[in-house]
């Protein structure tokens, strides 16, 4: 999944390129967002940039200071997957990094007119993040060990939205369908039949698809 996700955006900015460089457009505005439907988790920080009147790039990264609501879906919401071997307080203390890369096509540009629709727009979007799980300390038989845990998340993203810009202000709110791949990683102690430690070193894997609804609120930085 990893190659074919570096794959894509390889292409998705091979193309933009091409396009901004065929179409003979400059470089006209730039956009700094962030996303408030994330911030129970996270804090995204999205830069768009126009490279054509059809075609922006969006990059952003992710602040994440808790991995609390992957704990409901992973644990709490039960269709009959494998549990990651994560605790509860290790969830909500998860702390990490997550980036993106959207290519995004306006459908109904302003330049043609006045449109009911104007602003409309087709993105894929690449995700990465990794989150670091709290340790733990277990005791056994007197001696300290320490749980530990990880994650990757890879995922892309297929969104529709309608960009609304008022001056300096844009206004983007989207909905989509997408994929998502988690590694969990763990490392963790436990106590086995007469009082022999076991340590339970592992990855589980879990794919599944999402869906998105969402807004991103802005400010023009430039034109």
């Amino acid at each position: 999944m990893k190659k074919t996700l570096l794959l894509i955006g390889i292409l998705c900015l091979s193309a933009a390129s091409a396009y901004a460089q065929d179409g003979g457009k400059k470089i006209r505005a730039t956009y700094l967002k962030i996303n408030p439907t994330t911030l129970i988790n996270e804090l995204d920080i999205i830069l768009e940039q126009d490279i054509s009147d059809k075609i922006s790039i969006e990059l952003g990264v992710s602040g994440i200071y808790t991995d609390y609501p992957d704990y409901v879906l992973a644990k709490k919401i039960d269709f009959g997957q494998k549990k990651p071997d994560i605790s509860t307080e290790q969830f909500v203390d998860g702390r990490g990094l997550g980036f993106r890369a959207g290519l995004r096509y306006y459908l109904i540009t302003r330049e043609i007119g006045p449109s009911s629709a104007a602003g409309t727009y087709f993105e894929p979007i690449l995700i990465y993040k990794k989150l670091f799980y709290s340790n733990e300390d277990v005791v056994f038989n007197n001696n300290t060990y320490t749980n530990s845990g990880s994650k990757d998340v890879y995922a892309i993203q297929l969104l529709v939205g309608r960009q609304f810009r008022r001056e300096k202000l844009v206004l983007d709110p989207y909905f989509g369908i997408g994929l998502r791949g988690k590694a969990y990683h763990s490392d963790n102690y436990e106590s086995g039949e007469n009082g022999v430690v076991n340590r339970n070193k592992g990855t589980l894997v879990s794919v599944l698809p999402s869906l998105h609804l969402g807004i991103k609120l802005g400010l023009r930085l430039r034109k």
